[in-house]
């Protein structure tokens, strides 16, 4: 019994250790930017090995720098009231667990799949600290950093974070490398249409770059493209304000 209660204690000292290390550095974000994210080095190292030369591109830009259609666009597309929720879409996730368990039932998915139902708050947690996996462990701890970021850093902050993280295509991070590489052109300078074009390569960026992904996404990009820009103007970037009692 000895030996159990010793191996309890030892496994939540590592989780909090854990949460410890992660909020630390989130708090660091505060005023430092993040260099890297967890996926953007699982995707050099997946394109690279141990290359130094590598077609990996990111460019930081400041969230002043970037053009608000392409910020109202990606609400469109990602997460349309990111300003006013507090991290979770509960709703959302539920649908999107309802979702999962019609497939599980059917065959088509392993019981521990997750998809779907993520706010930009928490696609960020997962870029920044988490793998790809999908399972309910993994889950629960993206909703932990989901919290540890919202208490933590401004809305502004985190869209900032987020648009300078996001893959855009096979080797393309954050909006200031999608930019030049899709425009030959700056965020500042991004036009409706543009972004909007940006906007609907989030859900399938390798996609958008690469056709031989295209299989798998199952996105008719024009469609969504004409969605994002029908619905741009009704977003807003920046919380509401708080009603007079």
């Amino acid at each position: 019994m000895r030996w159990l209660i010793y191996v309890v204690k030892c496994l939540l000292c590592g989780f909090l250790a854990m949460q410890a290390f992660f909020a630390i550095q989130i708090a660091l974000w505060t005023t430092l930017d993040p260099s890297s994210t967890a996926f953007q080095r699982a995707e050099r190292w997946r394109l690279c090995s141990w290359h130094w030369s590598c077609p990996v591109y990111s460019e930081w830009v400041s969230y002043s720098k970037i053009s608000n259609n392409l910020k109202r666009a990606v609400l469109v597309s990602e997460d349309d009231i990111f300003f006013q929720h507090k991290g979770v879409r509960v709703e959302d996730m539920q649908k999107a667990w309802e979702k999962n368990q019609q497939k599980t039932q059917s065959g088509s998915k392993p019981k521990t799949a997750l998809r779907g139902g993520s706010t930009i708050t928490q696609q960020l947690a997962k870029n920044l600290f988490l793998s790809s996996e999908q399972n309910y462990l993994r889950k629960g701890q993206e909703l932990i950093i989901t919290g540890l970021l919202e208490v933590t850093l401004s809305k502004q902050r985190l869209f900032e974070i987020y648009l300078n993280s996001v893959e855009w295509g096979e080797g393309i991070f954050g909006v200031g490398a999608a930019s030049h590489y899709y425009y030959a052109s700056t965020p500042a300078l991004l036009n409706r249409e543009q972004a909007a074009a940006l906007a609907s390569a989030l859900p399938a960026p390798k996609c958008f770059d690469k056709p031989q992904y295209c299989r798998k996404a199952n996105i008719h990009f024009p469609t969504r493209q004409d969605f994002i820009l029908e619905n741009m103007d009704r977003v807003a970037l920046a919380p509401y304000p708080k009603s007079p009692k």
